[in-house]
């Protein structure tokens, strides 16, 4: 009788990533795209809106960079804490540590005996990864990388402004504004689109509810663009 293996790919595994790269882009897109529009409804030439564009695609960047690692330092510095005080508590008693382990797959519905065979054999192997995976949930795949999540989000920003950017320099003024509302839509369609079926759902709930905002905030930046370059 052959024996075949059976591996299974679960989509939720890339929740962290898929969310900050979507983030990062949608925020790309509609920031710098509406800040293009607001300055081209004003009036402003083709340098000022430029300008503005590419200030808000590094200031954008920047600004995503900065809060991930931020953020995700917290994080990290939360986890290190957390592992220095399992450290300690392993050796100042491990028997206590070992019967914690235990308990926790039995509450997980493994029968007590095996459990506590499961938390000897853990612990023998590796008794901090055993505790940092089961009881602080802690593991090599979701640690926390704060370099990596500020150059992801930067990176992820700069690829969603950069369409934006190059429309305001190629498309001819009269059409700047119709030509960035359209292609920028378009574009958070694509983008809700891969995002969702990266994570394995249907697209049409993502692809309506990401062009809804971003069509949303492009008017209401377009519209005090019109008003303020009216008023001036």
């Amino acid at each position: 009788m052959s024996r075949h293996s059976h591996r299974e790919t679960h989509r939720s595994a890339r929740g962290g990533w898929l969310r900050a790269a979507v983030l990062g882009a949608n925020d790309g897109i509609v920031s710098t795209a509406s800040l293009v529009m607001g300055v081209a409804a004003s009036g402003a030439g083709r340098e000022a809106i430029l300008i503005a564009g590419a200030a808000a695609l590094v200031a954008g960047a920047m600004s995503m960079a900065a809060g991930e690692y931020v953020s995700v330092s917290s994080q990290a510095d939360a986890e290190a804490a957390d592992l220095a005080l399992e450290r300690h508590e392993l050796a100042r008693d491990p028997v206590l540590e070992l019967e914690e382990l235990a308990a926790l797959y039995v509450a997980r519905g493994v029968a007590p005996e095996t459990a506590r065979t499961v938390a000897e054999q853990l612990t023998a192997h590796d008794a901090l990864a055993a505790h940092a995976r089961d009881e602080l949930n802690i593991t090599e795949l979701t640690a926390a990388r704060p370099i990596t999540a500020a150059i992801a989000s930067a990176a992820m920003f700069t690829a969603g402004a950069l369409p934006a950017l190059v429309l305001a320099a190629l498309l001819p003024l009269p059409w700047l504004v119709a030509g960035e509302a359209v292609i920028s839509l378009l574009c958070l369609a694509l983008l809700g689109w891969i995002g969702a079926v990266t994570g394995g759902a249907s697209p049409w709930r993502p692809v309506a509810r990401v062009t809804f905002w971003g069509a949303l905030a492009m008017a209401l930046t377009a519209g005090i663009g019109r008003l303020l370059g009216t008023a001036v």
